[in-house]
């Protein structure tokens, strides 16, 4: 499946931030299909998914601070699969905590980005998001 089509996968637990990431993403006209993991088992139930056959994200965009298993386990988990281990995961969370980015580059997050809590500079975040993870970046297949 081509990266323009392949879905995006939202994992977030703050419900007026899921919100706020559809809209600025609905806003630049995205064709593809976000899906939402609301806590990170939930995102980490993906992986079955994606075995059985279940289209595989283009992008993963993970907060940090999330029930049930953290951000950081779950970015673990995802980047040690054998399979699923070259999706990007754009971690996008509140946090500016120094060890916080360190931890994430340090499991393979391949980028970190911190909110913008104003939406006109979040459907700016998005757009950039959309631009080099959607639109310019090859996955291997």
């Amino acid at each position: 499946m081509s990266n323009r089509l392949a879905p995006i996968l939202l994992v977030e637990d703050n419900p007026m931030d899921v919100d706020l990431t559809l809209r600025a993403l609905r806003k630049r006209r995205l064709v593809n299909e976000i899906q939402v993991a609301r806590d990170g088992e939930e995102a980490l139930a993906q992986l079955a998914r994606w075995e059985a056959g279940a289209p595989v994200p283009g992008v993963i965009l993970l907060d940090l601070n999330l029930p049930r298993v953290n951000g950081l386990d779950v970015l673990a988990r995802f980047k040690s699969h054998p399979r699923f281990a070259t999706i990007p995961v754009v971690v996008l969370t509140t946090s500016r905590e120094d060890k916080d980015v360190k931890a994430a580059y340090r499991l393979g997050a391949n980028s970190y980005i911190v909110k913008p809590v104003d939406f006109d500079k979040f459907v700016e975040v998005a757009v950039q998001i959309e631009l080099y993870w959607v639109v310019l970046n090859e996955l291997p297949e």
